[in-house]
């Protein structure tokens, strides 16, 4: 039997969703590769995996640049020949403390969307030949709260929280429906997951009522092991799709 694989970007931190995610689908008994822009920070996280019994890889996958995911598309075609699961996990909140839009440094803007769109639509492009060899390939983008400042629109005078971050996920919603189409035609799947706050920093200083990392997990490998008639094109919050 052909052990399904997992591929998660953004896995660089023990406390961080990515290896909740990660751990979790491995213990649905997927063969999962955990990725981050740094080998370094992810081969311990793999390594533990494997010390707990299952089957792990790290690459390094780095989502600015597309020579690293063509290099990771090719180690994982020469080594599994396709793909069954791609979370698109890994984010970037540049500018956490900044309250208007008119306030957003530009740099800080394409930083997050390098890391939260345009990586992932690339990366899905890359991959796109892996899943679509797979019998039932799941696309999952891990998206945020804050998006829903901009899909439900503010209160007149209310800030923007986090203007580039919140934008970002904005768009990799809507990145979800267009690449749903796109792929409407094969046996792939693309959803994303509003995973809710989550307690991922507690250098931080995260809130009492944050969900623990393998709580909001949950709602990302449901997403990940939808059936063969599960929906696509749409956005998960507590496992129900939002409206």
């Amino acid at each position: 039997m052909t052990v399904k694989t997992a591929l998660i970007t953004g896995v660089g931190r023990q406390a961080g969703l990515g290896f909740a995610t990660a751990r979790q689908l491995a213990g649905e008994g997927f063969h999962v590769v955990l990725t981050a822009r740094r080998l370094a920070a992810v081969e311990p996280l793999a390594a533990r995996l494997r010390e707990e019994g299952h089957e792990a890889t790290a690459l390094r996958l780095d989502l600015s640049d597309q020579g690293s995911m063509r290099e990771v598309a090719d180690r994982l075609a020469r080594d599994f020949g396709r793909l069954d699961a791609l979370i698109n996990n890994a984010s970037a909140m540049p500018d956490f403390r900044v309250l208007s839009a008119l306030d957003a440094d530009m740099d800080d803007v394409r930083a997050a969307m390098e890391v939260s769109v345009l990586g992932p639509w690339t990366l899905t492009q890359a991959l796109v030949p892996l899943l679509t060899a797979a019998p039932a390939a799941r696309i999952v983008n891990v998206s945020s709260l804050s998006a829903q400042q901009i899909a439900t629109g503010l209160d007149l005078g209310a800030p923007l929280r986090s203007p580039a971050y919140s934008m970002a996920k904005y768009m990799l919603n809507a990145l979800t429906g267009v690449l749903a189409r796109a792929l409407a035609d094969t046996r792939v799947l693309v959803n994303a997951v509003d995973p809710g706050n989550t307690a991922t920093h507690p250098e931080r200083g995260d809130d009492g009522t944050d969900r623990p990392a393998a709580e909001s997990a949950r709602d990302i490998v449901r997403a990940a092991t939808l059936g063969t008639d599960g929906p696509t094109g749409q956005l998960f919050s507590d496992g129900r799709t939002s409206v």
